[in-house]
């Protein structure tokens, strides 16, 4: 078996372990936005970045109530879920200049929804040659920049244009 030395991820583990709340449902309830990476709170959805990301500023949206599935939504969170998508697509190409983006649903476990119980989008910057040779043969993930300072970048750019 391979092992990948990742310490950073024992606080988390620790604070999860045996925990039954929504971690979205937790972090929204919580005021400790910049510990939580919560970078937006509108009035029916949310931003935060996501704690194990596939790329640096890969984030993630979800409504403010906790649903599962895409046709629990109401037009109003429908909306400003995707609103906030377009919005962070383009703060995230201001300060992060990515080549591109995956943006996804996935909808139940099967489908490789972590957190099945609370819908959330995925929105992934991409650039060229992002996968590594460490993706490739490793199965691993660079994060060449510490989440902390990726949410002071992009809290500071919100803050710019006036969405903060």
């Amino acid at each position: 078996m391979e092992r990948l030395w990742a310490p950073w991820r024992a606080v988390y583990v620790s604070k999860s372990a045996g925990q039954p709340e929504c971690i979205f449902c937790a972090k929204l309830q919580d005021n400790r936005d910049e510990e939580n990476l919560l970078l937006l709170r509108r009035e029916h959805a949310f931003v935060l970045m996501n704690l194990y990301p596939y790329n640096n500023g890969h984030l993630l949206v979800a409504p403010n109530r906790h649903v599962g599935d895409v046709t629990e939504l109401t037009p109003e969170e429908w909306l400003e879920i995707f609103t906030l998508t377009k919005d962070m697509v383009e703060i995230l190409r201001r300060v992060m200049r990515p080549d591109g983006f995956n943006i996804g649903i996935n909808l139940g476990k099967v489908a490789g929804a972590g957190i099945p119980e609370h819908f959330h989008v995925h929105i992934v910057p991409r650039w060229e040659g992002d996968t590594s040779f460490m993706t490739v043969f490793g199965e691993v993930r660079v994060i060449p920049e510490a989440l902390s300072d990726t949410y002071a970048k992009l809290k500071k750019a919100l803050e710019e244009v006036g969405l903060a």
